[in-house]
């Protein structure tokens, strides 16, 4: 008799688990960069996944040196501003609070490019 419970239990959540959308289809907000004091990026060393819970979450480390900063991705078919010294020094005085979220340079969001095969 008890066994009934238990089996309407697992198939309530079996139910909610295939209801869930998957993580894959839906590419993140925001990544992690390393700036050097210039503003150059150095590349990060990531983990993936970051989150058992939302596996498009990476876990990123400035190990070669730089600050951790979060950016913005870069829209389907929007390009990041091309690289320049004016361009890392723009970023680097909009990256003092942390974040390039939010910041523009030459009317154009400070996004980056996610690389699909990593």
């Amino acid at each position: 008799m008890r066994t009934l419970p238990l089996l309407a239990a697992l198939a309530l959540v079996a139910g909610a688990a295939q209801a869930q959308p998957g993580t894959s289809q839906n590419p993140p907000a925001k990544t992690s960069l390393c700036l050097e004091v210039s503003g150059a990026i150095i590349p990060p060393v990531c983990q993936r996944p970051g989150s058992r819970l939302d596996q498009r979450e990476d876990i990123c480390l400035c190990s070669a040196g730089g600050t951790k900063v979060e950016a913005p991705v870069c829209a389907p078919g929007q390009k990041p501003p091309a690289e320049s010294k004016e361009f890392e020094k723009a970023r680097r005085e909009a990256a003092r609070d942390g974040s390039l979220i939010g910041d523009t340079w030459q009317g154009q969001p400070m996004c980056v490019e996610l690389n699909r095969g990593r």
